[in-house]
């Protein structure tokens, strides 16, 4: 992820209005400027990608747009998703779709296949409305497209986009959801598997008018996987490619991770796990590699956990394995610590670790520092009637994050606060039908973590957003899971919350040094 320092006003501005998020502040980073070293402010454009939902002809899938109020922001703008091209030709994509007034509406697939030599594509649109207030759409079947969106002016700071999806029966069933995310130039994915019971593809999506070319890395117990059909895909212009991960490797492997490194362009991308009999999710990309890995949110009646890590270092590690719950920090009996070698995926099975209760899993590391990035494999349910989610490593919020499609019942807030208590502020929206927003205050102790059943809207029609804004103290972690029960199988899916990057670091400039004074 690039992370270019820029030293005058007008430099930062144009990158806040290309990228679309703050590029200027790591992670986590958020008041380790001098006071009145830098402004911040919103953002002026961002880009988000949807993967395509699913292969599933009974898959019914909702989409949630949501941009939150900011101080500062343009006053006005616009955005919308639309499909990405089915088909490559020689002229431009052209647009058959009608645009979506933002009170809700079908997400349909249209102009599939060519015509007099020319692309036609496949294009839907689903625009925002007023920020503080959710947008819907929806689709089904099997053929719906990837989405590209762009949002401008006081649609863009902290843009978020939610994809869920449920699919009835069949490989993958389930509940799956997922974040749209922005576009990157790699990404990181413990977890995915090419075992016989599994069908995992990354899909690529590219939301540009060049074309990206990708590499795709397997790893595995025994490090890198051979393949040379992984090297130099190409994505097509404003297209999406899904890879079947079982046809770059020649052996199954039950553990993988995958490394996503784009050599030119950018991309977005994700995993879909689907299983024939444990059901199936979207696995989102962890974190970047760091030294010190929180996994926030694991769901209290989780029957089975699964710890799937990995380090690109040369060297070797132990992991200190700790369980946030709600009265602390403790360590799970017989999983004190992980081994991972250089280069490899290790995973754990860590049963019920939770037992019941709130709990988020923190990883460190005493003697040394490699970089490390991790998942967790949830399953819920019993024997027969089992469902999986994946729960990434995720970055800190520093200031703020957003959770989009949340109904009056299912869902739950989940928030740790790993090393110093912390204090946050939890936003209900209004409804996307109505409602009046409303908000709460939290404070997460230090080492604990805690499951809020999430404010709701007064008056609440259709569906609402959560935006929590850390306050004051340590870093925060979070994430949100959403349930539903189906013919007796407990759905489930967990979207972390990483920070929104809704604003941008602003350098002042003390002096004028437009014009260069010869002596």
């Amino acid at each position: 992820m690039n992370r270019t320092t820029l030293s005058l006003i007008a430099g930062a501005a144009a990158l806040a209005a290309v990228t679309g998020f703050a590029a200027l502040d790591a992670p986590g980073a958020a008041g380790a400027d001098p006071a009145g070293a830098a402004a911040r402010l919103p953002v002026e454009r961002t880009t988000l990608v949807c993967p395509a939902p699913s292969g599933s002809d009974i898959a019914e899938t909702s989409y949630t747009s949501f941009t939150p109020v900011t101080q500062g922001a343009a006053g006005d703008g616009e955005g919308r998703l639309q499909a990405a091209a089915e088909e490559s030709g020689t002229d431009g994509g052209k647009s058959d779709s009608k645009d979506d007034d933002g009170d809700g509406g079908k997400i349909d697939s249209k102009g599939s296949g060519k015509s007099d030599g020319k692309k036609k594509a496949a294009e839907a649109a689903l625009q925002p409305k007023a920020p503080g207030t959710p947008a819907t759409g929806d689709t089904d079947g099997a053929d719906a497209p990837a989405l590209i969106g762009t949002a401008e002016g006081k649609f863009a700071p902290g843009w978020t986009v939610q994809q869920t999806s449920e699919v009835a029966a069949g490989a993958g069933r389930g509940l799956l959801g997922v974040n749209c995310t922005a576009p990157d130039t790699e990404f990181w994915f413990p977890g995915a598997s090419t075992a016989a019971s599994r069908a995992d593809y990354v899909h690529l999506t590219n939301p540009d008018d060049s074309a990206a070319v990708v590499d795709i890395e397997l790893y595995g117990k025994d490090g890198a996987v051979k393949s040379e059909v992984g090297e130099g895909i190409t994505v097509a212009p404003r297209s999406s490619e899904p890879v079947l991960l079982s046809t770059l490797a020649d052996a199954a492997q039950d553990d993988l991770t995958v490394h996503v490194n784009v050599r030119s362009g950018r991309v977005g991308a994700a995993v879909q796990a689907l299983d024939n009999k444990l059901g199936g999710d979207w696995l989102a990309a962890s974190a970047d590699p760091a030294g010190s890995v929180v996994l926030p949110g694991i769901p209290k009646d989780a029957t089975d956990v699964r710890l799937i890590a990995f380090t690109p270092a040369d060297a070797d590690t132990d992991l200190k394995v700790k369980l946030a719950s709600p009265s602390g920090l403790i360590t799970p009996a017989g999983h004190e610590t992980v081994h991972l070698k250089g280069g490899t995926t290790t995973a754990v099975d860590l049963g019920d670790v939770t037992r019941g209760e709130a709990g988020s899993l923190v990883l460190t590391q005493s003697a040394q520092s490699v970089p490390v990035v991790a998942a967790l494999q949830v399953i819920r349910g019993k024997s027969g009637k089992q469902e999986t989610a994946f729960i990434p490593a995720a970055g800190p919020l520093a200031a703020r994050a957003t959770a989009a499609d949340n109904s009056a019942e299912g869902a739950t807030l989940s928030l740790t606060a790993p090393t110093a208590t912390a204090q946050v502020k939890v936003t209900a929206s209004a409804g996307s039908e109505g409602g009046t927003a409303v908000s709460k205050t939290y404070t997460i102790k230090a080492g604990t973590t805690q499951d809020i059943a999430p404010p709701v809207p007064a008056g609440l029609k259709g569906t609402y957003a959560l935006t929590v804004e850390r306050i004051s103290g340590g870093p925060v972690y979070g994430a949100r899971t959403l349930t539903a029960t189906e013919e007796g199988v407990p759905g489930v899916t967990v979207q972390t919350l990483p920070d929104d990057r809704g604003t941008v670091s602003v350098p002042h400039a003390d002096e004028d040094v437009s014009v260069l004074q010869k002596p």
